[in-house]
């Protein structure tokens, strides 16, 4: 098929993408650079419609976030608190399992885990969390921490890197969600969140992870001080990864919310960033099975049009999301399976409810 672009640059990004070429760093810059949006989404969603055909994908997923104190207080992030600060919070084994009966008839396939760096607690609080949630959802999957929350408990526990990875797993840890990168740039890393570790310990640690047969997904946090350059280093630098490990199974563009952060000054991202990093994901990382649209960050119908630009997964229902929410979003904060079935017929395409491994799971 022809296409006419506008932008005669995709001419040749085009061309590598049909050959099955991998694209460059100057690739990437002119797929963030161009105004030729409709250029790129074609050629994204060329690339996605040969991995997926027409289906989309979900999963039926509850959040739990267990704290929002944090002795990191990152710059870009409205959700953390200081210890005895108003509305900080923890939440002990018997709220946890309070959260998940209170949802207990909801098909809920995966839990999603993640929380502050709380100093006041132990090691085994995430082990006693890990186990908790196994017993109440012994059918759910357990996505859970950030490589920023598998750094600490190795610092926590005393142990190595390889050995808690090892006793998370032994008490229920079966995929992590893949934040805490932000941007893997040390510029970025210092101006924004100097107390979180850097970007090389990142991927050491998403490594060992791999290594431990934990798959992971991967995120990018865009629309705060980056360059379009280090947007293209970060989806680079994951691409090598995963030529190495094989262990990632979807990439999801972040889009910043700046409302109530030390940011707040900054303007929300624009619809044409949005579709842009996520066809630009595709495009780039032509290693990674699945990018994600998450619905949270740039609304339901934003995400329905992302999925003819690269997407070909909207995350879940999520039940109740509280990150995002303190940040300004201005999303539902859950959906049901209705919703996201329906969200996905109206925008073309056929929903495939799926578990964490992006299994098919037939709806009840």
């Amino acid at each position: 098929m022809n296409i006419s672009f506008l932008d005669e640059r995709l001419e040749s990004i085009y061309l590598k993408v049909k050959e099955g070429s991998r694209l460059s760093k100057e690739d990437g810059i002119c797929i963030y650079d161009t105004q030729d949006l409709l250029g790129i989404g074609h050629i994204a969603n060329y690339v996605r419609y040969n991995l997926h055909g027409n289906k989309a994908f979900y999963v039926n997923n509850q959040h739990l976030n267990y704290t929002n104190i944090c002795k990191n207080r990152c710059r870009f992030c409205a959700y953390a608190k200081d210890d005895g600060e108003k509305g900080s919070y923890v939440w002990s084994m018997e709220e946890i399992e309070k959260r998940l009966m209170d949802k207990i008839e909801e098909p809920v396939a995966e839990l999603h885990i993640v929380g502050g760096l709380n100093e006041n607690l132990s090691f085994e609080y995430f082990i006693d969390l890990l186990k908790t949630v196994k017993r109440v959802r012994p059918e759910a999957s357990i996505k859970a921490f950030t490589c920023v929350e598998i750094d600490y408990l190795s610092n926590l526990s005393g142990l190595s890197l390889e050995e808690t990875v090892h006793q998370l797993k032994e008490a229920g840890l079966e995929m992590m969600p893949g934040g805490g990168a932000e941007v893997l740039n040390t510029r970025i890393h210092d101006a924004l969140f100097p107390k979180k570790i850097g970007h090389d310990r990142w991927l050491e640690i998403v490594r060992t992870v791999h290594k431990a047969g934990i798959k992971t997904n991967a995120t990018m946090l865009y629309g705060h001080i980056e360059t379009l350059e280090e947007r293209v280093d970060h989806l680079i630098a994951l691409r090598d990864l995963q030529d190495e490990t094989n262990g990632f199974t979807a990439f999801i563009p972040l889009a910043f919310h700046s409302q109530n952060t030390q940011l707040s000054h900054l303007p929300s991202t624009t619809a044409m960033d949005d579709l842009k990093n996520v066809a630009a994901a595709r495009l780039m990382l032509d290693n990674f099975p699945h990018i994600k649209a998450y619905w949270v960050m740039i609304g339901e119908s934003l995400a329905q049009v992302a999925l003819n630009f690269g997407a070909d997964d909207l995350d879940g229902t999520i039940i109740e999301e509280r990150i995002t929410h303190t940040a300004g979003a201005k999303s539902a904060k859950g959906l049901t399976q209705d919703l996201m079935e329906e969200m996905i017929r109206s925008a073309g395409f056929e929903p495939v409810q799926r578990d964490s491994f992006y299994n098919p799971i037939q709806s009840k």
